[in-house]
């Protein structure tokens, strides 16, 4: 009860709740993307590439956040295009803007007069306190905004996702579903940094998908499910973070890996007591 009353009193609590929710509703849609077209290691490179437009932002005095985003964009488009026009492995080219983006953005932030540390804890691992009425909305437009999106184009997406060579030969356009994704998913990671942080969100992508994908195999109920796990995890995290108070970030993956793991050794105790039935 506690904890519901401080949300309507405090106007940053409230935020970091709708914010959390929000960035689980989002992290679980393009998830099942991510984990669908085994790009995992590519989101990871767009996350931490981002940290370069924010030491940029920083050492320019520019709002960080945007910095990030479109540097963010920026790497996932190049990306994107070097691996389909075979200019260099996907892999690679992941790895290059890896390091490059994090080397960028630790030179900047520190030639900024009055850098410290902590000036990169709550971008690496979040900072649930830091998050604005601003961020909440533009959170709630792009949730929207994905959802309308989910609905209308959810099968040509999903033919994507498994196989774009197929999907093209469908009449599907592969390649601007490809380059459209990318661009989403990294507008989806710069606005889920201040929840997140860089090194925790690709967690968040990750593991309520393959939570869910224990259960069935279904593109779109492992859109819909994924979603609601990320959304209950990340509430979740936020009410362990209140009372223990301990990072929330730290707080939604520990909470998603021991649901994770607690299926799984349930799922191998289950098939081991099939198989003696059988």
């Amino acid at each position: 009860m506690e904890f519901i009353r401080d949300i309507f009193q405090y106007g940053y609590l409230s935020n970091a709740v709708i914010a959390c929710i929000l960035c689980g509703i989002l992290c679980g849609i393009a998830g099942t993307y991510v984990v669908c077209r085994r790009m995992v290691f590519l989101s990871g490179g767009i996350t931490h590439a981002s940290f370069g437009g924010l030491g940029i932002a920083f050492y320019l005095g520019a709002d960080p956040i945007m910095g990030a985003l479109l540097f963010a964009v920026g790497s996932s488009l190049g990306i994107e295009w070097a691996s389909a026009k075979g200019k260099i492995r996907e892999d690679s080219a992941i790895g290059i803007i890896w390091g490059f983006g994090m080397a960028v953005g630790a030179l900047f932030m520190s030639l900024r007069a009055g850098y410290t540390s902590g000036d990169l804890s709550s971008y690496m691992f979040g900072s649930i306190i830091t998050v604005t009425a601003a961020d909440t909305v533009a959170l709630a437009v792009l949730t929207l905004a994905v959802l309308a999106g989910a609905a209308l184009w959810l099968r040509p997406i999903m033919y994507v996702a498994f196989d774009r060579e197929y999907a093209a030969t469908q009449g599907i356009p592969a390649k601007a579903v490809s380059y459209a994704m990318s661009a989403l998913l990294a507008v989806i990671i710069v606005l889920s940094i201040r929840i997140m942080g860089i090194v925790l969100l690709i967690s968040l992508l990750t593991m309520p998908v393959v939570i869910v994908n224990s259960f069935t195999k279904s593109y779109r109920t492992i859109t819909i499910w994924s979603a609601a796990t990320a959304a209950a995890a990340s509430l979740a995290g936020v009410i362990a973070s209140y009372y223990l108070e301990v990072p929330s970030g730290a707080s939604i993956i520990f909470i998603l890996t021991v649901t994770l793991i607690t299926i799984k050794c349930y799922l191998c105790v289950k098939d081991r007591i099939d198989e003696n039935h059988t």
